[in-house]
């Protein structure tokens, strides 16, 4: 079953784009993290999601439930947390879950006050007095407590610093495991998001380049070094999946984006006959800017 799914989804602002014809889907109790640079269209999908902006064209689904036809016990189901969310910054910590446990038949009382100890927050300060980190920290614990089945996740990390990253972080996970959830965050910052997802997806100018289980990203991806024997290196022509390939003196190193043992050190017989094949595992980090430099690559090709 797929919490969120997107079919050929377009939202555009005036002649410009944010998302084009997007087709997307986030399977049921998944950590999916959509990467992409600022403007890259994250928040105009999070917002068609919930419904604060309409579709051009196509359609955004959550609970299998047309994102323009959500009911309150629809919404009532999804947390949501962004850098821009506006809090009532005269009330203290307290009154501010005071007011919002009552929209919420399902708020866990035991989960808050173990949120409340667990993020360190004053109960009874202003939230105007709280820093930036705190105030992200009251927001996530406003979304958690009710024990939504989706928690949408929009650059929560932006402008905090390492260690309350880490704290935020550690809170995601810990209550992930709590229950059968789902979350989708945006993000640009990839070393907190390789902490947190099984899933991922990459979006560039509107258009989604891929989405993947991590599983799938790690295993296909290698770095490939070869150390040659003397003899010549075929480097003309090769394969599309091969990036980067390139010759630096007695080795040729690239990255093989569609890694099979059997298959990889096949064809680098065939170009570098009796050469010793060594394959390097990649972090997520490695293979993110591998795919942003190839497309960056095929879209000036393109242009030019």
């Amino acid at each position: 079953m797929n919490v969120i799914e997107t079919h050929r989804l377009t939202r555009r602002y005036w002649r410009t784009e944010a998302v084009h014809d997007l087709s997307l889907a986030v399977p049921a109790g998944s950590v999916f993290a959509l990467l992409g640079p600022n403007g890259a269209g994250k928040t105009t999908l999070i917002k068609v999601l919930v419904d604060l902006l309409r579709p051009t064209a196509g359609e955004a689904r959550i609970f299998g439930v047309d994102s323009r036809r959500l009911r309150p016990a629809d919404r009532a189901k999804i947390g949501y947390v962004s850098e821009n969310q506006q809090l009532p910054l005269w009330m203290t910590v307290r009154q501010f879950l005071d007011y919002c446990r009552p929209f919420y038949p399902t708020w866990d009382r035991a989960l808050e006050a173990k949120l409340l100890a667990q993020f360190e927050l004053p109960a009874e300060r202003k939230l105007q007095n709280l820093s930036r980190g705190m105030l992200m920290k009251a927001a996530l614990l406003s979304s958690l407590a009710y024990r939504p089945k989706l928690l949408l996740l929009d650059e929560p990390f932006s402008g905090l610093d390492p260690l309350v990253r880490d704290e935020f972080v550690r809170g995601i996970l810990e209550i992930s495991e709590l229950g059968d959830w789902t979350v989708f965050v945006s993000s640009h910052d990839i070393e907190e998001v390789e902490r947190l997802c099984d899933w991922i997806g990459v979006l560039d100018s509107g258009r989604l380049e891929f989405a993947q289980s991590t599983e799938t990203l790690h295993g296909r991806f290698r770095r490939i070094e070869v150390a040659l024997d003397g003899s010549e290196a075929r480097l003309d022509a090769p394969p599309a999946a091969w990036l980067e390939l390139a010759r630096e003196g007695s080795r040729v190193r690239f990255i093989d984006s569609q890694y099979d043992r059997a298959t990889t050190e096949q064809a680098c017989r065939e170009r570098f006959p009796e050469a010793a094949v060594t394959a390097h595992p990649m972090t997520l980090r490695e293979i993110f800017i591998a795919l942003a430099r190839s497309a960056r690559r095929a879209q000036k090709g393109a242009a030019a």
